[in-house]
């Protein structure tokens, strides 16, 4: 049987091919994993449908595969498929030339009807909620209706989605060149070596994901940040008397467990910056969830995984899950799924160095908080000067939805929830 790649998620229809954990000849159980394959900023493993000995495999470390696309031969039987005769590269049978002479049969000059792409088999577009009209619409265009978004009720496609697939479609075939997709030429590479020595790196499937997100985040959000500093002394001190009893536990007791506390104090007073911009209908969607994400620097660049449903966790819980979570995150087992249904993002620098920055918001994101590191400061309390431990704070937000007061206010509670946390807050 041929083992086609299947769609990974919404949205996830191709990746690079990371690694091979089988070879020809294996026997391989349902379920078992063939081979990682990075999507976006995840690396996902993809299973076995059915039990078998691998006949062929048709791919290689490295290769960019799409859903519905053959992956390896699987034999049912237990036996091994003969030597494979080196192939001709395929070519579908209605793509070869055509002998240019007039055919004896009239009928022979009819049309053939449209068929599925050899990649995205028909009964992949047979399951793509749309109407007849659609599909009808989209046959006489050529267009494989697995690679269009839906919108309406239940991810359904409608003649408007045909539409917007069309135009970006155009946006891509007529785009400049200048503008070409992160990490491939432009109008001319530079010849950097007729000024000296050079090295070029290619950039990896994550490094691109990543560069083709910054910059559609940066120049389709007008961007503003808030600066401010909280005094976490008295947080600090909780932190250091709870460290052994979390630790016995087996979790690390870091800041960002507590940042993640006063962020939702912040967003619960101030639901407009845990929403989103609807840019199809001009809408702004307010979420009664509160899913945080927490940037991870990993060795392959910035990773996003999303701890659900935050508000509904202690100290303790949130604290365990953003050590694992990072631990995911940095071994690259990190699932589509948990990158994805953010709510708004906290990037924690202050392990790293640095004060402010001014952190880009994650689309369809409307705001962001930035923490760089703690440092002592002298401070003026009741007319005193002292010395306090202060945290530079720094919450870019979508000007679009979110205006100067709003954010002014916003980053006021959160200070006053920085510097606000009790004893009971941290108890397990």
């Amino acid at each position: 049987m041929d083992v086609k790649l299947p769609k990974l998620g919404e949205g996830a229809d191709s990746g690079v091919v990371v690694s091979i954990l089988v070879k020809e000849g294996d026997s391989i159980q349902e379920g078992q994993t063939l081979l990682e394959l990075e999507n976006e900023k995840a690396v996902a493993p993809i299973p076995s449908p059915a039990s078998g000995v691998v006949a062929r495999i048709r791919v290689k470390e490295g290769d960019k595969v799409s859903a519905g696309q053959v992956i390896l031969i699987l034999n049912g039987d237990g036996k091994a498929a003969p030597p494979a005769v080196k192939e001709e590269a395929a070519v579908p049978k209605a793509a070869k030339p055509v002998r240019k002479t007039r055919p004896a049969d009239p009928a022979a000059a009819a049309p053939a009807e449209p068929t599925a792409s050899p990649e995205f088999p028909q009964k992949a577009e047979d399951k793509v909620a749309a109407s007849p009209a659609v599909r009808r619409l989209a046959r006489e265009l050529g267009m494989d209706l697995t690679r269009v978004e839906g919108t309406e009720r239940g991810g359904r496609i409608g003649m408007g989605d045909l539409g917007r697939h069309i135009e970006r479609l155009q946006e891509i075939a007529f785009a400049p060149k200048a503008t070409a997709a992160p990490g491939k030429p432009a109008v001319e590479s530079i010849d950097f070596a007729k000024w000296g020595p050079i090295s070029r790196k290619p950039m990896s499937q994550l490094r691109q994901v990543i560069a083709r997100r910054m910059t559609e985040n940066w120049t389709t959000i007008p961007h503003v940040t808030q600066f401010d500093e909280a005094d976490i002394g008295g947080m600090m001190n909780l932190r250091k008397s709870h460290l052994a009893a979390y630790e016995a536990k087996g979790v690390r007791l870091t800041l960002t467990p507590f940042a993640i506390k006063a962020v939702l104090a912040a967003l619960q007073k101030h639901p407009l910056f845990n929403s989103s911009l609807d840019e199809a209908t001009g809408e702004v969607v307010f979420k009664n969830y509160f899913h945080i994400g927490v940037a991870v620097d990993t060795e392959g660049g910035l990773i996003v995984p999303v701890i659900r449903n935050a508000d509904q966790k202690s100290l303790f819980q949130l604290a365990k899950e953003v050590e694992e979570l990072g631990a995911k995150a940095r071994d690259r087992k990190v699932s589509l799924e948990e990158l994805k249904g953010g709510t708004f993002t906290l990037s924690n620098q202050g392990g790293i160095g640095g004060a402010h920055f001014t952190p880009i918001i994650n689309k369809p994101e409307v705001a962001i908080l930035g923490l760089g590191r703690g440092a002592l400061k002298p401070v003026v309390r009741e007319k005193k000067v002292e010395t306090r431990l202060m945290l530079p704070l720094a919450l870019s937000y979508d000007h679009r939805v979110i205006d100067g007061g709003a954010a002014a206010r916003f980053i006021v509670d959160l200070v006053q929830a920085f510097e606000q946390f009790q004893e009971a807050d941290v108890r397990i």
